[in-house]
């Protein structure tokens, strides 16, 4: 092919909040591509608060981008080149393709998507790693029970929201917290929240919960950490189950906040605290997929998407996530449909 390969590399490791300094666009040839192997044209990638630790040089879950190397990040398109045997030209697929235009893949960690279950957006949301977060992580970790109370934090976000839809879907109360007094409108009169607050107006986080969650909080989803988190353990009811998925808020800490030591609080309440990652449930993708499915299908899950067009726009994006600036889930696109 004689298109040029446009990518986005990190070119330094951010002190406290990234700057546009941070990454470089970068334009190559084309890789060829080898037998087993297939050359995907990339229509959105994703930009996911977990890219942020992936830009440190410390150790994680995973390795760090290397300094020059495309940045990670999941992606969805269509194969315009193959000599894979089980993906034509055409088929289109998602997988961890960075934030580039171009990308070679061969087989490993790649999923096919039906465009006629969704749009292929929703590979990267609700039909994909978020939506897989959200079902997993609260309905194995959290392991709500109907009647129970729900509060989630982030609750605008691609994971937040599906998760208090989830719980709702499971008989739940479900109080979400957000960013602003749209996304509080949005959780409660379009998703189906019994209740949400913004948390950059509100005073008193304590005094908030304990008004909205007049039966204490059964099951949290941490997205955030931070003072929020610590409201939250305040607020537990005897055996509570916490999930947490992200901590966003210390992400760009330049150093480790001082904080209340709540952890006393787990033995008068018996409550349970799990981090957990996606990859965790690999083998029940399928499964989780499903019924996602079946649900946004039958319009019991909906999602919204904040689409910013252009490759070299993507960290103008991710910085705009990290601010906030997004409801549900943060895409880019990088070539037509």
């Amino acid at each position: 092919m004689t298109e040029i390969n446009r990518k986005i590399t990190l070119a330094a490791r951010p002190v406290g909040f990234p700057k546009p300094t941070d990454f470089r666009l970068v334009e190559e040839p084309i890789p060829a591509v080898g037998p087993g192997q297939m050359l995907v044209r990339v229509r959105y990638l994703s930009v996911d608060p977990y890219m942020r630790g992936r830009m440190n040089d410390a150790p994680s879950y995973a390795p760090p981008v290397g300094l020059g190397e495309v940045m990670v990040g999941g992606a969805v398109g269509a194969v315009v080149e193959s000599q894979h045997p089980e993906y034509p030209p055409g088929q289109i697929v998602t997988g961890n393709f960075g934030w580039q235009a171009f990308a070679v893949a061969d087989g490993r960690d790649v999923m096919r998507v039906d465009p006629a279950i969704a749009p292929i957006s929703t590979s990267l949301g609700v039909l994909g790693m978020p939506g897989l977060t959200a079902y997993f992580g609260l309905l194995d970790v959290g392991r709500p029970r109907p009647g129970e109370t729900v509060v989630v934090s982030g609750a605008a976000g691609a994971v937040g929201s599906a998760v208090g839809q989830i719980a709702r879907l499971n008989g739940c109360r479900v109080v979400g917290v957000a960013g602003s007094e749209e996304k509080v409108r949005h959780v409660v009169e379009e998703l189906g929240f019994d209740a949400a607050f913004n948390y950059k107006t509100t005073q008193n986080y304590v005094a908030k919960l304990r008004e909205l969650c007049p039966d204490g909080v059964d099951v949290y989803f941490d997205n955030v950490g931070g003072p929020l988190t610590d409201a939250v353990f305040l607020t537990m009811n005897l055996r509570a189950r916490v999930a947490i998925c992200g901590q966003i808020s210390l992400y760009n800490a330049e150093r480790p906040e001082m904080g209340p030591r709540l952890l006393g609080l787990l033995i008068q309440r018996r409550a349970r605290v799990e981090g957990f990652l996606i990859f965790d449930f690999r083998d029940r993708y399928a499964e989780g997929l499903r019924q996602l499915s079946r649900w946004v299908r039958d319009g019991k899950l909906k999602y919204r998407e904040t689409i910013v067009d252009g490759l070299e726009n993507a960290p103008a994006a991710f910085m705009g996530l990290l601010r906030g600036e997004n409801l549900g889930k943060q895409l880019v696109r990088v070539s037509a449909e």
